[in-house]
């Protein structure tokens, strides 16, 4: 590659890094992403929720022609023991139409359409090519070392945007927390099975093209922190599992073995019946939220999207954080042009407008959520059996009085869960999410 000069450098063609670097080219500056998959999306494997609101603040009106599945019009929330779900959902035919609130996706398509977008915006996306380091002079960051031959390219700003586990924040930087990946990492993995749209529609409930979510939790985790997913696409549905990875290594757990067992429940096989596996697919999710934060800015270069650990596992959000963070560092990245001063006190701005967003605030909201639920494994072992035992006497029809069945299933709760450290735990839980 022939060294040049760019206005920008972004690092990793996700949507944080594809909303950058469209912001930036749309302003006029001169951009390049590098991409170390094939295409814009290859690496990225995401479950498939995609958020319209935040999307549209950078790509206006893209479902009228971005590559999407279905408007999600119902979502829904179980729990599950090994023979049981306790179910709780909720549906409007408002999500239906415009204004749209959420899509499912394939990320490699969708990303793709974006990449382009970039492109027809007027940056230069570069893909196949890792970034290896980033080129410091007097403690400014003024380009990066690609793996390519003559691959150093410089810039004013670079802009950091690989994903999970970054390599270039931990290490080059020295930016971010240092810690042991698996305290703040899950690992998921996930099945696209093929099925026939009408077939899909018949078995979730749907009208033509609508579509729908579960998460769960409890058996489908073994107990571990963590949560399973279905998700409807047009003639495929994406079902997968993670959790956290210190659990995973703790209990000798395969990730594959938490997926199969969740395909056997009883409450999913029927939904899956019939299917034909097209995809298997693994990667990593950071959870650590708002305390493993790495510092965001620097001289010459801005963190964004899951490189920042910005995932809000709480309400499955982390491509609206990374769409919002990429634009954001981009009008930042625009003003520090206009000024000519790409300092840290300049790109401080970053930071300062995203605390006044729902990125930081929420973020902040649950920052000891982590820890918590790591800490309470009951919420995630006990509790879906306790709702199960509850549900099961009081939806059992026979002969017995309404009130001598309250008293029955408060016994039968008590026995698992004193009152005492009922309340204990729901003061607890709203402390860590009120």
């Amino acid at each position: 590659m022939v060294q040049e000069k760019f206005d920008v450098i972004v690092v990793g063609a996700g949507p944080a890094g594809l909303a950058a670097a469209y912001t930036m080219a749309k302003g006029g500056l001169k951009v390049i992403v590098f991409e170390r998959g094939e295409h814009p999306g290859s690496k990225n494997v995401m479950g498939g929720v995609l958020y319209r609101q935040a999307t549209e603040e950078v790509f206006p009106e893209f479902w009228k022609e971005a590559p999407l599945e279905r408007p999600v019009v119902e979502s829904n929330y179980w729990l599950m023991t090994k023979d049981s779900v306790t179910k709780y959902g909720y549906r409007t035919e408002e999500f239906a139409g415009e204004p749209y609130n959420a899509f499912t996706v394939f990320r490699s398509k969708f990303d793709r359409w974006m990449g382009r977008k970039v492109e027809e915006a007027g940056a230069l996306v570069i893909c196949e090519t890792v970034v290896e380091d980033i080129i410091k002079e007097d403690g400014k960051v003024v380009g990066v070392k690609t793996g390519r031959a003559n691959g150093d390219v410089y810039a004013d700003v670079v802009v950091i945007a690989e994903g999970v586990n970054s390599i270039l924040t931990q290490e080059a930087l020295g930016m971010q927390k240092k810690y042991l990946a698996w305290d703040y990492l899950a690992v998921a993995v996930k099945e696209v099975i093929a099925l026939p749209k009408g077939k899909i529609e018949d078995r979730f409930g749907l009208e033509d093209g609508q579509g729908a979510t579960i998460e769960m939790i409890g058996e489908a985790t073994q107990g571990m922190v963590g949560t399973a997913f279905i998700y409807t696409n047009r003639e495929s549905i994406s079902i997968g599992v993670g959790a956290l990875m210190s659990h995973l290594i703790n209990n000798k757990v395969n990730p594959n073995e938490l997926l199969e067992n969740l395909k056997a429940h009883p409450a999913v096989k029927p939904l899956i019946a019939g299917g034909e596996i097209k995809e298997y697919l693994g990667h990593m999710i950071p959870e650590g939220g708002y305390k493993a934060m790495p510092k965001l800015y620097g001289n010459g270069v801005l963190i964004v999207g899951d490189a920042a650990q910005m995932v809000n596992g709480i309400h499955r959000e982390g491509s609206n954080l990374a769409l919002i963070s990429g634009k954001i560092a981009g009008e930042v990245v625009i003003k520090a042009f206009e000024k000519g001063d790409f300092g840290s006190v300049t790109l401080a701005e970053y930071q300062a407008r995203l605390n006044d967003t729902f990125v930081i605030k929420d973020l902040q909201k649950y920052q000891h959520s982590s820890g918590y639920f790591e800490e309470h494994p009951e919420l995630f072992k006990l509790y879906p059996h306790l709702a199960s035992i509850a549900n099961k006497e009081f939806f059992t029809v026979d002969s017995i009085p309404k009130k001598e069945k309250q008293r029955i299933i408060m016994r039968k709760v008590f026995e698992k869960r004193s009152m005492r450290h009922l309340a204990k735990d729901l003061y607890k839980l709203w402390r860590v999410l009120g």
